[in-house]
């Protein structure tokens, strides 16, 4: 008697149908998620603060930093907006910073005040190390900085002079009351400088900077009287003689 063969189960299909569909249905969720995030308030920009500025008003930081406060939090580009604020002449230096959810905090560095300038309308405007003329906060700064006078606006010199400024010490500009032009024919950028402290000093725009440690030591050791730094040094007094003096401009107007 034969024996029966046992029927063989034939092995289950995988449902691939099913997996496709969750696969499907978790994409479609995701998107789901991803639209409304990015509709939600909480991907927007909500607060932007900016600090550091003085003469820049926030108002135009903001209009080059080309953000507004309901704009898309992850679509600001740090590097893009530092970029955009620096072309602003007043500003040296620019940083970003994000913080989630929705605050941007940019912080600003403008080129330091380095003199005064008095218009011809009368106003007084307040003068950077890189040469951009902006409006003058208060009166109280002109104690420690000095006032430009008779210079033209696009005059190289100025422009070279207010960099010469920036290179000085706020205690030794401190000193430094008026700046005139007086060129030469050996010296086109020939200046003519008054201290607070009562000196008359005869130098070049591109001497200042090399030559204002010699001034000071003159300034501490030496009654007030008249200071020419230019290929040679001299100081002559001013309670000295009148032929000292005589021969002192002489000099001078070789120079």
């Amino acid at each position: 008697m034969s024996e029966l063969m046992p029927v063989l189960k034939e092995p289950e299909k995988k449902r691939k149908g099913s997996r496709k569909l969750l696969a499907v249905l978790f994409l479609l969720f995701a998107i789901l998620l991803s639209v409304l995030f990015f509709n939600s308030s909480i991907s927007k920009i909500t607060t932007i603060t900016i600090e550091g500025a003085q003469y820049t008003s926030k108002t135009d930081i903001q209009s080059a930093a080309g953000i507004n406060a309901g704009d898309a939090y992850f679509g600001v580009s740090e590097s893009k907006v530092v970029n955009q604020i620096k072309k602003l002449k007043p500003i040296q230096e620019a940083s970003v910073t994000k913080s989630f959810p929705g605050d941007v905090k940019i912080t600003v560095k403008e080129f330091p005040i380095v003199a005064f300038e008095l218009s011809t309308s009368g106003e007084m405007s307040a003068i950077m190390s890189n040469g951009t003329n902006v409006s003058a906060l208060s009166d109280e700064f002109l104690m420690d900085k000095p006032v430009l006078s008779g210079w033209k606006v696009d005059d190289p010199n100025r422009g070279e002079l207010t960099k010469q400024l920036g290179q000085i010490s706020a205690k030794q500009l401190s000193d430094l009351s008026e700046i005139i032009p007086d060129p030469s024919k050996a010296y086109p950028d020939r200046i003519k400088i008054y201290t607070r402290t009562k000196f008359e000093v005869i130098t070049a725009v591109s001497l200042l900077a090399d030559k204002i440690d010699a001034l000071n030591a003159v300034i501490e050791t030496q009654e007030p009287g008249k200071i020419t730094m230019l290929l040679a040094d001299t100081y002559v007094p001013f309670n000295s003689s009148d032929s000292e003096n005589m021969e002192s401009d002489q000099k001078e107007t070789t120079q």
